[in-house]
């Protein structure tokens, strides 16, 4: 009697419910299979109905432990039903146009305190390489590896220095260099977003490295009088780029600060509601870095008159300013 006991109430309990189970399946099949549009009013108002029953039999079928086989059925049929309901029924190119038209500015305003941060240590690491290499020239051949520097270094003669500046590109060198400075950017990027979740710690100290970085190139040029034009070959393509690799400081900052002060939230959750909005802020980021790397590539090398350059690098960086401020903000009424 004890043996046929379980056997009889899993019967019983199918027996009950498979109609309803049956019934929702059906359904299913029909929005996943055809279109959502073939389902009738009557069945609309079902649908949900038949997925709370079904969420009811899961819980009864756990609690009491019936047939393993019945509870994993269930459990898809449940998970089916949800992703049906509650799931995003969005085209791809909608999908698309919503994380442009929102999401990825929306995501950026809500770093906007680490990105803050983050630029302006990158600002002061910058400041502090260039008068570091200043007070002592042989802290340049510390900072900057030579397959870097490339020739650009405290030894270079201005007329070098300015030859790299201003100087006409070798034929067919021009997609090599971008492809190779566009993966530089990005694995820099990258490195400061993944090693946000260490407390942020470790984008601290890569976001000042490539700060003190460009200080001491800075550092080379300015004493042979080629600042300005310096810096108006670097923002060409530097105001996406910097910027990028700012955002994704900001990012692995935000993470960062989530599991170390995760408030009233479990550090998980914190970790988690971060992690999320700062990997909307990194697609993004790849994107910028693929438009700087297009500018660092071909415009940076072509234009080589000041005023064109800093043009570009100021209509580059207005776009994004405004884009990322503006975007995407809801309206009231």
């Amino acid at each position: 009697m004890t043996a046929s006991t379980p056997a009889f109430g899993v019967s019983q309990f199918r027996s009950e419910r498979e109609s309803d189970w049956k019934r929702l399946e059906t359904l299913l099949d029909l929005v996943e299979k055809k279109s959502a549009r073939r389902l009738t009013n009557e069945d609309l108002v079902e649908l949900p109905r038949l997925y709370r029953s079904t969420l009811s039999a899961l819980s009864i079928a756990r609690d009491t432990s019936l047939d393993g086989s019945m509870i994993t059925y269930l459990e898809s049929l449940s998970t089916r039903a949800y992703f049906i309901l509650y799931g995003c029924r969005d085209s791809f190119w909608r999908q698309i146009g919503s994380f442009f038209a929102q999401g990825w500015p929306a995501a950026i305003r809500g770093i906007w305190g680490e990105t803050l941060l983050i630029a302006a240590l990158f600002l002061g690491s910058g400041l502090a390489g260039y008068l570091l290499v200043l007070s002592d020239p042989a802290w340049f051949g510390a900072i900057v590896p030579s397959e870097l520097a490339n020739g650009r270094d405290m030894n270079a003669s201005a007329e070098t220095l300015r030859q790299s500046i201003y100087g006409a590109p070798e034929r067919g060198g021009l997609e090599v260099f971008a492809t190779m400075l566009f993966t530089h950017n990005s694995q820099i990027s990258i490195m400061a977003f993944a090693l946000g979740f260490a407390f942020g710690i470790p984008t601290f100290l890569l976001i000042a490295s490539n700060g003190i970085l460009l200080g001491a190139f800075y550092a080379a040029f300015i004493p042979k009088g080629l600042g300005f034009g310096f810096t108006g070959w670097l923002l060409i393509h530097g105001s996406t780029e910097l910027f990028a690799i700012v955002l994704a400081g900001a990012a692995g900052l935000h993470i960062g600060r989530a599991v170390a002060f995760p408030g009233a939230r479990s550090r998980l959750t914190a970790a988690g509601e971060a992690g999320r909005r700062g990997a909307l802020v990194m697609i993004g980021v790849v994107i910028m870095l693929l438009a700087a790397g297009l500018l660092e590539g071909f415009a940076r090398q072509l234009i080589t008159d000041d005023t064109a350059r800093f043009a570009i690098a100021a209509s580059m960086f207005a776009l994004w300013v405004c884009y990322f401020t503006l975007i995407g903000r809801r309206r009231n009424g």
